[in-house]
């Protein structure tokens, strides 16, 4: 089994607040950084980090030197991503006293990915490998189409939320990794029991992932529904938590575990990276995750 990333890539631009701004207010930030980010750079790296081999795919502008040293640095394999003249795509983000962030993204080079370079990459992988997907990069339509036509496993977080997603042909997802956000914008329901009965009745043959923050998460399939309790800590960054969760199931996938498995090994991972500033940064490995 061979595990694809097919999405962002993000320069980060990290702004630390005290609370996070409101129309019309101006605020100081205590702290500024740049760091590598984007959904798709996250999930790999966590993928990376826990061991496994994973093929990051997607556009890395003209101005992202500080991207392909981070994905040298953690061995993810670059084979498949595509170089393109135009500036990469960035985050401006602000992060509270709580962790809790607030951003904007700016789409640049993920948002000129092409359906020829899709196909070439897609055409390289086989009937049961993963696909890992998320939702800044554009021609998602075709990507979800060419990857059920292949018979790939296909994963995805529908973050950030937004319209388009639902022209997505969302009966081929066989993975949704959602928030209560991402749920209500589903199905209309603030209740996370609500959130999943919903999901069953519109994708019958799809495994949920919601999660609930310092909540915990849950897993729900045709035949089961798991819930897992969050780990107790402080939380001071929670930028990539989300992608650190999707990469450390993923992996508990590809390795044969149990789902009940997989969520308690992606709650620890997850609990680790709220504890750290930054995003791919904050991503712990394997060994770590595997002494809590």
């Amino acid at each position: 089994m061979k595990i694809l990333v097919f999405s962002s890539l993000n320069i980060d631009h990290n702004y630390y607040v005290k609370q996070i701004a409101k129309p019309k207010e101006t605020i100081f930030a205590k702290e500024y950084n740049v760091v590598s980010g984007g959904k798709g750079l996250n999930a790999a790296i966590a993928l990376a980090r826990s061991g496994v081999h994973v093929y990051l795919a997607g556009n890395i502008g003209n101005d992202a030197k500080i991207l392909e040293k981070v994905l040298a640095d953690n061995h993810v394999d670059t084979t498949y991503l595509n170089r393109v003249d135009e500036p990469n795509g960035h985050a401006i983000i602000q992060i509270d006293e709580n962790g809790e962030n607030s951003i904007f993204i700016y789409g640049g080079s993920n948002q000129s990915i092409t359906t020829e370079y899709i196909d070439s990459v897609l055409t390289e992988f086989e009937k049961g490998d993963l696909l890992i997907l998320q939702n800044e990069i554009n021609n998602q339509i075709h990507l979800i189409n060419k990857a059920s036509e292949l018979g790939l496993t296909i994963m995805l977080n529908p973050s950030p939320f937004n319209d388009d997603i639902y022209t997505y042909p969302l009966h081929k997802i066989d993975y949704f990794f959602i928030n209560e956000v991402e749920g209500k914008g589903f199905t209309n329901e603030n209740d996370p029991l609500r959130i999943l009965d919903e999901l069953k009745v519109m994708y019958p043959k799809a495994k949920v992932v919601l999660t609930l923050g310092s909540i915990g998460a849950y897993y729900q399939d045709e035949k089961q529904r798991i819930f897992q309790d969050a780990f107790k800590v402080k939380a001071i960054d929670t930028v990539g938590a989300g992608d650190t969760f999707m990469g450390y199931f993923s992996y508990g996938l590809s390795q044969g575990l149990k789902p009940a498995e997989c969520l308690l090994l992606a709650t620890k991972a997850s609990s680790i990276t709220v504890q750290r500033k930054g995003a791919a940064d904050s991503i712990p490995t394997l060994k770590e995750v595997n002494e809590i």
